[in-house]
């Protein structure tokens, strides 16, 4: 068996087929660095004689604004571990999409690469009818600064009416901590806003240097006293399942279980649903979104 950090320029394995042997894994930082070298079109003008497909070493070490010598260490497994930064420089070097920029954080530094939050457009039309399918289990789409950038009929019903907010209200957080109506309607707000800020330092964490985040945590503090004796505990959890009681102010009592997915393609987007936890509970949300001018 080879070793996914082992990068040998020939294989005498076989494949089990005459003739043919195995090539150097490209799930290793060095084959996947070749392999997406050789992927790329020459600049118009340079020499079309060239043995090998693909850009030379030379080229995309100029690209990244890094040596030649080091760059080839890198692709001959020897280069040690490049930084963040570097890693940035070879993903636009190399003209990687998200999914190869993920592949060589995690093949350089074992570990994903910093998201970069996507912005409220990320919200496609395709993602809107997903939402709008969920007729009966409000659903919102949060960004890590946790600002709600996408919501369905449900949600506006249940949790908020988003539409007439205006964008800077859309904040959960700005909402738990500033708003004695968000207060009121949840029995457990305690835990909520624990269970919240827990998970907004995880994603504050995965964005990197996000300055929205950074700024709204220093607003909250200095407005909120419950936010700084909660923000103090530097609790830290990941989204999760679990459930969530409501004090709706036509419906009274509801309970809902909620899950929270990440969206492929929109790094840093989390859909969260909130599925009514009985028969009862999903009946009374029917009963809202009946209403339909109020909700249009």
């Amino acid at each position: 068996m080879v070793a996914l950090n082992s990068v040998p320029e020939k294989s005498t394995a076989h494949t089990g087929m005459a003739g043919n042997t195995m090539r150097s894994p490209v799930l290793a930082l060095g084959g996947f660095l070749r392999d997406r070298r050789a992927r790329l079109r020459p600049p118009p003008g340079t020499d079309s004689r060239r043995r090998t497909p693909g850009l030379r070493r030379e080229e995309v070490a100029m690209r990244a604004n890094v040596s030649v010598i080091w760059y080839t260490w890198l692709e001959q497994g020897r280069g040690g571990s490049p930084s963040e930064e570097v890693l940035e420089r070879l993903a636009q070097a190399l003209e990687l999409d998200a999914a190869g920029r993920e592949v060589l954080f995690l093949l350089a530094q074992h570990r994903p690469p910093p998201i970069k939050p996507a912005p409220s457009a990320a919200v496609t039309p395709s993602l809107q009818r997903v939402l709008d399918a969920l007729t009966t289990s409000p659903t919102i789409v949060k960004s890590p600064n946790w600002d709600i950038v996408g919501w369905n009929a449900a949600a506006v019903a249940v949790l908020a009416d988003y539409p007439s907010l205006p964008a800077g209200g859309r904040n959960v957080l700005r909402r738990l901590f500033s708003e004695d109506a968000v207060r009121a309607s949840l029995p457990d707000w305690e835990a909520d806003a624990r269970f919240a800020l827990a998970v907004f330092r995880v994603d504050a964490a995965r964005a990197g240097d996000c300055p929205e985040a950074v700024a709204l945590a220093d607003e909250l503090q200095e407005t909120s006293a419950d936010f700084r004796r909660l923000w103090a505990e530097n609790e830290m959890r990941s989204n999760g399942s679990g459930i969530k009681r409501i004090q709706h102010p036509v419906v009274g009592a509801l309970a809902l279980e909620y899950s929270a997915f990440a969206v492929a393609g929109a790094e840093g987007l989390t859909m969260i649903v909130f599925t009514p936890k009985s028969g009862a509970d999903a009946k009374a949300i029917e009963s809202l979104l009946s209403d339909q001018p109020r909700l249009a």
